[in-house]
């Protein structure tokens, strides 16, 4: 079931999935140029992660400038793919995940402070699941922008 957006929330997701102010008040800063107060942005923000609208408020920095990172990517059944994601979901290492029209349908970025905890995370998903989890380590970097103009009906 969707979330019931406000026009504020609206403004929350979309004004600053980039230029987020790097400041040491960067959700008072939102809250000025918004029109509202602190409170009320941290609240619509813990209740769209509380409705899974927003899975993490964050900064994105260049892979294995801070720790390791991979893509990775499972072949799981179709009737388990919702509880075997959210099993991964459940992991601080991953990032996000997302559902794929393939044999490998189920791929998620982990990241870690090193490689010795990034395998032990991957082991620890393959083991609990049952199912392998195939790593593709970065090898050559692009920038891409992650940015997206949400749009409602």
């Amino acid at each position: 079931m969707r979330p019931k957006l406000t026009e504020l929330d609206r403004r929350l997701l979309n004004d600053f999935q980039q230029d987020f102010p790097l400041s040491p008040t960067p959700y008072a800063d939102i809250a000025r140029d918004l029109g509202v107060t602190e409170a009320e942005v941290l609240a619509r923000l813990e209740a769209l992660k509380s409705a899974g609208a927003v899975s993490r408020v964050g900064a994105v920095v260049r892979p294995n400038t801070v720790g390791v990172s991979t893509l990775a990517a499972m072949a799981v059944p179709p009737e388990q793919l919702e509880s075997v994601a959210a099993l991964v979901n459940g992991y601080t290492e991953v990032n996000h995940n997302y559902e794929r029209e393939h044999r490998l349908n189920l791929w998620f970025v982990a990241t870690a402070p090193d490689a010795a905890r990034l395998q032990s995370t991957l082991d620890e998903i393959a083991t609990r699941t049952g199912y392998e989890v195939l790593s593709f380590p970065l090898v050559e970097d692009y920038h891409i922008d992650l940015g997206f103009e949400m749009r409602w009906n």
